[in-house]
C-alpha cells in the first residue's frame, strides 16, 4: 500500500530542492505536479514543474471537484488533481504533495492518513538571505514573502513531523527517515511535532 506525503514550507526554505533530491534518491516515490494559473518562469516546463492553465480552466476544474485541494497564493491559483494522485497511489507509488498549510488542511480533511511534514528555516535571517540569493524577486516581493512566511510558519503545529533545514544533507536524511519508516510500526518519534517542538522551543519562539 502506497502513502501520500504532504511537505510544506515557507518560500525560500529549500523545500523544492529537498524534494527533488528525495525523488532522485528514493524508489517508487514521485511528486504530484500541481495545476496553477501562474505565469511560467523562463526555466519552467509545462507538465513538469506545473500544469499551467488559465483561470477559466482552473475554475471549471474546481467547480467539477477535480481538485483534492486548491488555494490562492500570491494572487495565483494552485490545485492538486485527485485523478493524478489516485493513479500514482494505485500503481504502488508513494506521492509527495508540495503545498501550503491551507492545502494541507484540505487534504487532511479528505485523506486523514496522509503524512504531513513541515520544513522550517534555522532563522528568519537565513530565510531572508536565501530569498535574496535566489535573485528572483524585487525588494517589495521579498518583503511580502517574509510576511507570508511568518503566517505560514504559525501553522507548523498542524503537521505530523517537523524538519529544520539548517544543513541540507541533514534535512534530506531526516526526510528519508520519515518516508522509509512510513511502512513500519515504529515511527521516527524524534522528528515528530511533539518532540521537535520541545527540542526547538527557542527557535520556534523567534520564528513565530
Amino acid at each position: 500500500m502506497s502513502n501520500l506525503f504532504i511537505i510544506a514550507a515557507p518560500s525560500g526554505c529549500g523545500k523544492t530542492s529537498l524534494v527533488k533530491s528525495l525523488i532522485n534518491s528514493t524508489k517508487n516515490l514521485c511528486v504530484s505536479v500541481s495545476h496553477t494559473t501562474r505565469v511560467p518562469r523562463i526555466d519552467e516546463i509545462n507538465g513538469i514543474n506545473y500544469h499551467f492553465i488559465s483561470v477559466y480552466e482552473f475554475q471549471k476544474m474546481a467547480s467539477e471537484e477535480e481538485f483534492i485541494e486548491h488555494a490562492k497564493v500570491f494572487e495565483n491559483l494552485y490545485g492538486t488533481s485527485k485523478k493524478l494522485i489516485n493513479d500514482n497511489l494505485k500503481n504502488d507509488t508513494d506521492v509527495i504533495l508540495e503545498i501550503d498549510w491551507q492545502g494541507a488542511r484540505q487534504v487532511k480533511l479528505n485523506l486523514p492518513d496522509a503524512i504531513s511534514i513541515f520544513i522550517l528555516p534555522p532563522s528568519k535571517e537565513a530565510l531572508e538571505q536565501r530569498l535574496r540569493n535566489r535573485a528572483q524577486d524585487d525588494e517589495s516581493t521579498i518583503t511580502k514573502r517574509m510576511q507570508d512566511a511568518e503566517n505560514q510558519m504559525s501553522h507548523f503545529n498542524e503537521f505530523d513531523y517537523l524538519v529544520i533545514n539548517d544543513d541540507f544533507d541533514s534535512a534530506l536524511a531526516n526526510l528519508k527517515v520519515i518516508i522509509s519508516s512510513s511502512y513500519n510500526i515504529a515511527k521516527p518519534s524524534h522528528l515528530s511535532l511533539e518532540m521537535q517542538s520541545i527540542k526547538h522551543k527557542k527557535l520556534l519562539k523567534k520564528l513565530i
